[in-house]
């Protein structure tokens, strides 16, 4: 019987490993540290873009004795004089061009690449995710491959140097970004409200554009800052498809082209207030644009994840 008992007895409780208790203040300190490392980075960060941008704009109140002698000295007399000069040598004609340019280029590009995500990312047909790869690829491709075909292309449209070549090239550069953002983005929205939508009647075209497109405009405020900034800053693309014909033809210069005519319009006689004062001008606008929807930008880069 008592050979039973040792037999059946439960084994007894494997006694639990002491572990060493975590101090509170390990934690308080690697949080102290990873916030002053990321805290100091961001602000070397902010330093080196700040400082550039400065330089320039006081860089645009001097003279070229001023810029000689003290790079980074402080203006001695502030005037906006300069600013005049450089809009009188044809910056403000630039400017012009490329405001028409982008007036119609970036809501094309807004419409078409947000009807197109809208479409891959609500519904499923053969071919679906062929033509989804088809448009991030596009975003992959390097520019400067296809500048000769495309050169020729607009040419043989007979749409050089005329706004609307250059705006269909804008339209069709930024679509793959555009694209892929937006087909995100729409993924995230509530099919609950897209199937009510249809339960009630609305057509495919209506149930886009009253109900899922302003469901989207966060994402449309984000991507539609990003292209703004990236068609207005774009270079290769207006220099390449940009160009007079012929002595009788137009300067449909771009700003950023415009720059570079700015400089070397000077020749050896260099002005640089007017040429830091035509960067300058061509800088604000799209600082406003991006400090005014600053905090749209940011919810509609956050929300697909939040959702």
């Amino acid at each position: 019987m008592s050979a039973l008992t040792k037999e059946t007895s439960p084994a007894p409780a494997p006694r639990p490993v002491d572990k060493e208790p975590v101090r509170a203040g390990e934690h308080r300190g690697e949080g102290v540290v990873l916030n002053v490392f990321s805290h100091g980075f961001l602000a070397v960060w902010a330093l080196l873009i700040v400082l550039p941008l400065l330089w320039l704009v006081l860089s645009s109140f001097k003279t070229d004795a001023q810029i000689g002698g003290s790079a980074f000295g402080w203006p001695e007399h502030w005037s906006l004089d300069v600013f005049s000069r450089a809009w009188d040598k044809g910056i403000g004609d630039y400017f012009l061009n490329t405001v028409i340019v982008l007036v119609f280029s970036v809501p094309l590009t807004m419409l078409f690449g947000s009807m197109a995500a809208y479409v891959l990312a609500r519904y499923r047909f053969w071919g679906n995710r062929l033509l989804y790869y088809f448009f991030v690829a596009g975003a992959m491709f390097p520019v400067f491959l296809a500048l000769v075909p495309l050169f020729f292309m607009v040419k043989r449209l007979d749409m050089l140097n005329t706004y609307q070549g250059l705006i269909l090239v804008y339209v069709a550069y930024s679509m793959p970004f555009t694209v892929f953002f937006m087909h995100a983005f729409f993924r995230t929205l509530p099919t609950a409200v897209f199937e009510a939508a249809i339960l009630d009647g609305a057509s495919h075209t209506r149930t886009f554009f009253q109900v899922m497109l302003p469901m989207a405009k966060p994402g449309l405020i984000s991507v539609g800052i990003f292209n703004t900034l990236g068609q207005w800053n774009q270079f290769i693309l207006p220099t390449v498809l940009m160009q007079p014909q012929s002595g009788d033809d137009p300067e449909r210069y771009v700003l950023t082209q415009g720059l570079i005519q700015l400089r070397q319009q000077q020749g050896y006689a260099t002005d640089l207030p007017v040429l830091f004062a035509g960067v300058t001008l061509a800088m604000i606008p799209m600082l406003v644009v991006y400090l005014s929807f600053q905090k749209q930008v940011q919810a509609g880069l956050t929300s697909a994840t939040l959702k």
